[in-house]
């Protein structure tokens, strides 16, 4: 019943919002009194805590499944993008939003885990995007690691896109690009712009 209540409420908290979705929305999407729910966690917060850090470890191994598919390094992080727009349902930022606005320690630490597994996967795929010619040789990769992180966290908490005008999936789009064509070399812009001419990027 345990796996049954979190996979549940991650779909709710994922498709509504971690503030909107309450336990009573929950123990009648699954015919269960909230009693139960609190025999497993003891109030709303550990329950988020425990969906967020579970659909992270989630998400980090199909990330790590990816990386072992040994794409080249630009093909990589599209797919790996790809899988995490689809898997949060980033159709808009209501979900980060809240949980950013209303469980900020559980904010946190979440972001600390995504940092430590981002600067690992990233930090592999620039040294071999620069082994394999993709990207330039004389890149900083501390540098770029920090912009990358830096500017796809603030696109999703930032005042500057309005989600109706923006949303999660083309803002996603838009940075990609400017993040690769902020680091390849000319063989790797040419790779670019064959996605674009197939309207893969």
């Amino acid at each position: 019943m345990k796996e049954k209540i979190l996979d549940t409420s991650t779909e709710m908290f994922l498709s509504l919002g971690f503030k909107s979705v309450t336990m009573d929305d929950i123990a009648d999407k699954l015919s269960i009194s909230k009693k139960t729910i609190y025999s497993h966690f003891s109030n709303k917060e550990q329950l988020v805590e425990a969906c967020v850090l579970e659909l992270f470890e989630e998400i980090s191994t199909n990330i790590d499944d990816i990386v072992a598919e040994n794409h080249n390094p630009i093909a990589e992080q599209l797919y790996i993008h790809e899988f995490i727009l689809n898997k949060l349902k980033e159709e808009n930022a209501s979900p980060q939003f809240q949980l950013y606005k209303y469980y900020p320690e559980i904010n946190e630490k979440l972001r600390e885990k995504k940092i430590e597994h981002t600067e690992k996967c990233l930090s592999k795929n620039l040294t071999r995007g620069i082994k394999e010619g993709f990207y330039r040789d004389d890149i900083e990769i501390k540098l770029v690691l920090n912009f990358y992180f830096m500017t796809l966290e603030g696109i999703k908490n930032s005042d500057f896109f309005s989600m109706e005008n923006y949303p999660i999936s083309f803002l996603i789009k838009h940075f990609l690009e400017y993040h690769f064509r902020a680091i390849v070399s000319e063989k790797g812009l040419k790779y670019i712009n064959s996605l674009k001419h197939k309207k893969s990027i």
